[in-house]
């Protein structure tokens, strides 16, 4: 989460609200789980992934989550 954090206090107010738009959230539901350390789900981890250019990583967010495996079948196909 920290990363998430760090990267969101990156960015301008109106750079944050886009952010989580693009996200399919909101900003405040964002800081939310980033202050109770609640866990996102998996769909959302990866919009962030995608949506922050790979700066926040699934991995990062949801460490107990087997990526690696899903990333392997993705490139086995």
């Amino acid at each position: 989460m920290e990363t998430l954090r760090a990267y969101m206090n990156g960015l301008t107010v109106d750079q944050q609200a886009d952010f989580a738009r693009r996200c399919r959230t909101s900003v405040g539901y964002l800081r939310k789980v980033i202050s109770a350390k609640t866990k996102l789900g998996e769909s959302l981890c990866i919009a962030i992934d995608r949506e922050s250019g790979g700066v926040v990583r699934v991995e990062d967010l949801r460490p107990d989550v087997d990526w690696a495996y899903l990333k392997k079948r993705r490139n086995a196909a």
